[in-house]
């Protein structure tokens, strides 16, 4: 009886679209709000000649309602799904923003106004079938034993494909073969607000040190960019990297090869090559603003100060230069890209983050042609007159309605296949790899260890996706990384992880009660001595 009451937990129908609702109410509940305050305020040219005033306009709290649908006679019904399917329309619900405009030190009174429609998905916390019963599911026209997880897009069931990918923000270790040389790599997809950027450091057959990201056209030198960053001294660049003796011995022979001797002069070359031929004060301009926005973005919250985010980017590049290093020692292995610790999964509200981010920039630049528009003709300046809700709705709808997303991505919404009830549990629970089905992939395609509980071993299909479209295991449990880093010191502290800035900070205090101990000793024998003069 025990193990049936376990099979009967494991195989719940509630459990198949498990993780898409999860993440989609995670979406509602805290990624549409990361979404606006990443936006935070929509600026306008306003201002900029003399005697106007700046107009800007500042985001609040946004909200979603329950789906409704538009009568002929402008009454307003709730919507469900079966409703949705039959009149070929889609099944959303509008949302809210609130909304201030701000001109020089005037401020409007803040105004909740709709924006649009976000499509809702099947079963999750804003869909009006959540609190309805099995009698009153089937007089909806609905299977209760139906799972959710999907959108209804102009009458059309979509899913949306869970999607496999690198780990961001991992230093990951390989070697580079390809043109006949041992080629030491260390790379790290840095992700920051849908922002993505590829950092490559590598270690060629002349032993020295390039990096590549994004904006540079040519790799360079390590240690160039090293003291650009604050890291200036050859002791500091060397400590930063290693203590071992022979990865210091490496970091010589990089420091002997280097083409500047102090941080002036490496953003001076830097300016060069990122603006080479421009004027010298937009060439040091040019070369603040690509360190700064694309090199390694994920570590621009280490702090407000730029000079500890500067440094902060130096420390990590030296921590890449020591997987190299180790590479090439024997130190260290390559990492596997197909071992399931090195891979992350976006799923429906992950996905559904990255489209609203995109939609919502189309929003502010729209209500920022809209203000200046107005201002132009001498209009009052009004939230709701400047926002049109269908630029958000359409730009929500359409990627839904095609699977043509965002970032260049096809195929990532698609009909839900209706063949027959395991058909449709199986859509659901699909994976798909971005890798080129026309490329072989052997490695990629082959059943990995790590799969084990967690991807289907004998679900895939034959052809040219065997293997890179694959199925969740029927046990299978998807963890969620923690945003909040207060909740993760917490967790550690409670397993009895010690904290080394707590020790640094005793040791501090430690060394400063000693420091005035002394003191104290050595002014009481000084007051002795005079007495006794």
């Amino acid at each position: 009886m025990e193990r049936r009451k376990l099979a009967d937990a494991y195989f719940d129908a509630d459990r198949v679209a498990e993780h898409h609702i999860e993440s989609y109410n995670n979406f509602l509940d805290h990624g549409m709000q990361r979404v606006v305050d990443e936006q935070e305020t929509i600026d306008t040219d306003i201002g900029e000649k003399e005697g106007e005033e700046e107009v800007y306009v500042r985001l609040g709290e946004v909200s979603v309602g329950k789906p409704v649908v538009q009568e002929a006679d402008g009454s307003e019904e709730p919507l469900y799904p079966q409703e949705a399917r039959l009149r070929n329309i889609t099944y959303s619900a509008p949302m809210d923003m609130e909304m201030q405009i701000v001109e020089g030190d005037r401020e409007y009174e803040p105004t909740t106004t709709y924006i649009g429609d976000l499509p809702i998905m099947m079963r999750s916390k804003a869909c009006n079938l959540n609190s309805l019963d099995k009698d009153e599911l089937i007089k909806q026209g609905e299977d209760p034993a139906d799972p959710g997880g999907y959108f209804v897009v102009n009458g059309s069931e979509r899913v949306l494909m869970t999607s496999e990918d690198l780990a961001p923000n991992t230093i990951l270790a390989e070697r580079d073969t390809k043109y006949g040389d041992d080629i030491q790599v260390a790379k790290v997809f840095s992700h920051r607000q849908g922002y993505r950027a590829l950092v490559v450091v590598e270690r060629g057959r002349d032993s020295l040190l390039e990096v590549s990201f994004p904006s540079v056209s040519n790799n360079i030198n390590f240690v160039t960019l090293v003291r650009a960053l604050g890291l200036e001294t050859d002791e500091e660049i060397v400590n930063s990297v290693s203590n071992d003796p022979e990865i210091v011995k490496y970091m010589l022979e990089n420091l002997e090869e280097a083409e500047v001797e102090t941080q002036d002069e490496a953003m001076e070359l830097l300016g060069q090559k990122v603006a080479r031929g421009q004027a010298e004060e937009y060439q040091r301009k040019r070369a603040d603003y690509v360190i700064d926005r694309y090199l390694l973005p994920h570590l621009e919250d280490v702090s407000d100060n730029d000079a500890e985010v500067r440094l902060s980017k130096a420390h990590y590049l030296c921590r890449m230069a020591e997987t190299c290093f180790e590479l090439a020692l024997g130190t260290r292995t390559p990492d596997d890209k197909d071992h399931y610790s090195n891979k992350r999964l976006k799923i429906s509200g992950d996905l559904m983050e990255d489209l609203f981010r995109v939609a919502l920039n189309k929003l502010a630049r729209d209500v920022k042609y809209q203000l200046e528009r107005a201002n132009m003709r001498n209009r009052d300046l009004r939230v709701d007159t400047v926002v049109r809700s269908d630029v958000l709705t359409e730009r929500l709808e359409h990627p839904l309605a095609t699977g043509n997303w965002v970032g260049g991505r096809s195929g990532v919404a698609q009909l839900l296949d209706r063949a027959d009830h395991m058909a449709v549990l199986s859509h659901l629970r699909r994976v798909v790899s971005p890798l080129s089905r026309a490329q072989p992939h052997f490695e990629a395609r082959d059943l990995h260890s790590t799969q084990w509980g967690r991807i289907c071993p004998g679900e895939t299909p034959e052809g040219p996706n065997c293997g890179l479209v694959k199925n969740f295991a029927q046990s299978v449990e998807i963890s969620k990384g923690v945003e909040d880093k207060s909740t993760l010191d917490r967790k550690l502290a409670e397993l009895g992880v010690e904290s080394i800035a707590h020790d640094v900070d005793l040791e501090e205090e430690e060394t400063g009660e000693e420091q005035e101990d002394e003191a104290a000793e050595t002014t009481a024998e000084e007051t002795g001595e005079a007495e006794a003069d």
